[in-house]
C-alpha cells in the first residue's frame, strides 16, 4: 500500500502548480483528513496505456485543459485498469522536443472517472503554442499541441477554426479528421454527436437515402445503457488514429448533441418518452462517461445529472465564441418529433430549445461583446428550411432543429438584430449535410439578419450523393435564403479576419474507403456590417 507523509502529499498537490486539485471533480483533500490509501505505489502496463491519446481544450489566455485516460486494454469497461489510483506525470513545454518545459507536475487517474485525467494548466503566456504529454511507469504518452488564447482586448487580425461533428463508426472512416489535423487552424469545434449510442450494425445498415451500405467497422455491445456501455463505446471511436491526430494537433471546444446518450433526447426526455426518472439514470451515466473522455473542465463536472456545457472564449478583439447547449434545456421536440407543419405549438411561447438561463446568459453576453465578430456554435440548423412532401403542396420543417423552436429562433434573431447586426456567425452541424445561408425572421421583412453554416458529418450518411437526390433538391426549392446545400462529408473550415468571414465547405470523395480525396465544395463571404454571405 501506499504511504503518503503531509511533505510528500503536499508536493504532489502544490508543488505541481495546483495540478491535482485541477484535475480532481472536487476539492483537493483537506489537510486535517488523512492520505487517499488507495493509490497503487508501483504501476506495471506490459501494453502502453495511453492507447487513447490525449487532448487539449478550453484554452484561456494563460493555459488550457490537457486531457488523457490510461487504458491499456480499451475496449475492456474499465481499460484494462486496476480499482486502484495511480498519479500520472505530466509536462508542458514551449517546443516540441521538451527542450524547454515550463509545467509539470502529478495528477490522479482515478477509477471512478475512468483513470481519465484533466489537468488545467495555469500561469502560462497568452497566445501561443506549447506542447505536452503524459508519463506513467516508463510509458509516456503522443505529444500534443495546444495553443492559449490571447489576452483579453489585444489586438488581432486572424483566427481559423474547423467545425466538425457526426462521426459515425460503423459507417465511414475518420478521413476528415485527419485532414483537420493538417489544418493550420487555432481551434476546433465539435458540434456533437461523438459517439452513436445504437447496438452494433443494428443502424449502420444505411445512408440518408436508403442505399443500405453495409458496416465498414462494427461497434462493440449493444445499445448503450450502463456506463460501462458508453466507456466501451468511447474507448472504440478514440482507438481510431485520424480521431487521435485531430484531438493531438490543437485545443478542441466540444459539446454534446443527441447520440451520446439517445437519438434526439430533449431535457429529461428520450426517444421511447420512457419515465423521466428512469432516462434521467441513462442520461446520468452518459454525461459522466461523456466527461471522462472530452478535455474539459472541472466546471463542467456532471453533478445531479446536469452538465454545465453552455461557455464562452474571447480571442483578443477579434472574435467572442458562445458555445451553446441546445439539448440539456429544450422543451420536448413538437408533434412527436416528426417532419411537420409548423402548427401552434411549434411557435408556443412557453417552449424553447435554450432555456431561460442560457438565453439570458448567450443575449447578455452578445449585447457587452466588444469583439469585432461574434460566433455562436451549436448544434442543430437555425435557418428556417420548408420542405415540400412529395406529392403534396404541404410544407414542413425539422421538428428537432430550430424551426420546431420558432418563439426561441425569433427571439434570438430580434436580439441580434437589435444589438449586434452585421457581425454574428451562427455554425452548427447534425443534418450531415453542408449548409450555407442566410438568416432572416420568418415573420419579417426579408432582409438577412445573420449568416450560418452548418458543417456536414464526418462519416454519417455514408458516401453521400452530392447535388442529384431529392432532399437536396426539396431544400433548394422555396427557400431562396439557402444559398449552398450537398450531401457529402468532410467540415467545415472558417478563416476570420477583422473585415471579411470565409467559410469553406471541405468534402471527402469518399469515406467508405481508406484515404478519401479531399476538395472544396463552396467558399463563400460575410463582410464585416454586412449580415448576407455571398459566394466566392
Amino acid at each position: 500500500m501506499a504511504t503518503f507523509d503531509r511533505r510528500t502529499l503536499l508536493g504532489i498537490l502544490g508543488g505541481s502548480g495546483a495540478a491535482l486539485a485541477g484535475s480532481l471533480p472536487f476539492q483537493a483533500f483537506a489537510w486535517d483528513r488523512p492520505p487517499p490509501y488507495n493509490v497503487e505505489p508501483n504501476p506495471k502496463f506490459t501494453t502502453s496505456p495511453f492507447t487513447l491519446g490525449v487532448a487539449s481544450g478550453d484554452p484561456a489566455s494563460d493555459g488550457f485543459v490537457i486531457w488523457t485516460r490510461l487504458a491499456p486494454e480499451p475496449l475492456d469497461p474499465h481499460g484494462g485498469m486496476p480499482r486502484r489510483q495511480m498519479l500520472v506525470d505530466w509536462e508542458v513545454a514551449t517546443d516540441a522536443k521538451f527542450g524547454n518545459i515550463v509545467k509539470s507536475g502529478k495528477s490522479m487517474a482515478m477509477p471512478e472517472l475512468a483513470h481519465a485525467v484533466h489537468v488545467e494548466v495555469a500561469g502560462l503566456q497568452p497566445n501561443r503554442p506549447y506542447w505536452y504529454r503524459f508519463m506513467i511507469a516508463g510509458e509516456q504518452s503522443q505529444v500534443g499541441k495546444s495553443q492559449t488564447l490571447p489576452a483579453l482586448g489585444a489586438s488581432l487580425d486572424r483566427v481559423r477554426f474547423a467545425a466538425a461533428g457526426c462521426q459515425y463508426y460503423e459507417l465511414g472512416y475518420f478521413t476528415a479528421w485527419k485532414y483537420i489535423a493538417q489544418e493550420p487552424v487555432d481551434f476546433v469545434f465539435h458540434y456533437g454527436d461523438y459517439i452513436y449510442e445504437g447496438a452494433g450494425a443494428k443502424f449502420a445498415t444505411g445512408d440518408n437515402y436508403g442505399n443500405n451500405p453495409p458496416p465498414l467497422r462494427y461497434h462493440v455491445g449493444n445499445e448503450l445503457y450502463s456506463i460501462d456501455d458508453y466507456r466501451a463505446r468511447y474507448s472504440q471511436y478514440k482507438t481510431d488514429p485520424d480521431l487521435q491526430a485531430a484531438h493531438a494537433a490543437c485545443p478542441w471546444f466540444v459539446s454534446f448533441d443527441d447520440h451520446e446518450i439517445d437519438n434526439n433526447w430533449a431535457g429529461n426526455i428520450d426517444e421511447n418518452e420512457s419515465p423521466p426518472e428512469i432516462f434521467a439514470l441513462r442520461k446520468s451515466m452518459a454525461l459522466q462517461a461523456y466527461y471522462e473522455n472530452m478535455p474539459l473542465r472541472k466546471t463542467s463536472l456532471p453533478i445531479g445529472g446536469h452538465m454545465q456545457m453552455f461557455r464562452s472564449a474571447q480571442y483578443g478583439d477579434l472574435l467572442n465564441a458562445f458555445i451553446l447547449d441546445t439539448r440539456q434545456y429544450r422543451s420536448n421536440q413538437a408533434y412527436f418529433d416528426l417532419a411537420s407543419p409548423q402548427g401552434p405549438d411549434v411557435f408556443a411561447a412557453n417552449r424553447s430549445i435554450m432555456g431561460d438561463r442560457q438565453e439570458a446568459w448567450l443575449f447578455d453576453g452578445l449585447s457587452r461583446s466588444t469583439t469585432r465578430w461574434n460566433l455562436i456554435a451549436q448544434q442543430v440548423l437555425l435557418m428556417n428550411l420548408l420542405y415540400q412532401r412529395k406529392d403534396s403542396t404541404e410544407r414542413v420543417a425539422g421538428m428537432d432543429t430550430w424551426a420546431g423552436y420558432m418563439h426561441s429562433r425569433r427571439r434570438l434573431l430580434d436580439h441580434i438584430d437589435k444589438h449586434r447586426p452585421g457581425n454574428v456567425v451562427t455554425v452548427s452541424g447534425d443534418a450531415h449535410l453542408h449548409f450555407a445561408g442566410d438568416l432572416i425572421q420568418d415573420n419579417g421583412d426579408g432582409r438577412p439578419i445573420s449568416a450560418e453554416f452548418s458543417a456536414t458529418s464526418v462519416t454519417s450518411g455514408a458516401d453521400g450523393t452530392g447535388d442529384q437526390n431529392t432532399r437536396v433538391q426539396a431544400a433548394m426549392s422555396g427557400n431562396p435564403e439557402l444559398k449552398a446545400i450537398t450531401d457529402k462529408r468532410g467540415y467545415l473550415l472558417c478563416d476570420v479576419t477583422r473585415d471579411v468571414w470565409k467559410a469553406d465547405m471541405k468534402i471527402i470523395d469518399k469515406v467508405t474507403e481508406p484515404n478519401g480525396a479531399l476538395s472544396s465544395y463552396a467558399r463563400f463571404e460575410v463582410e464585416h456590417g454586412k449580415p448576407g454571405i455571398k459566394r466566392v
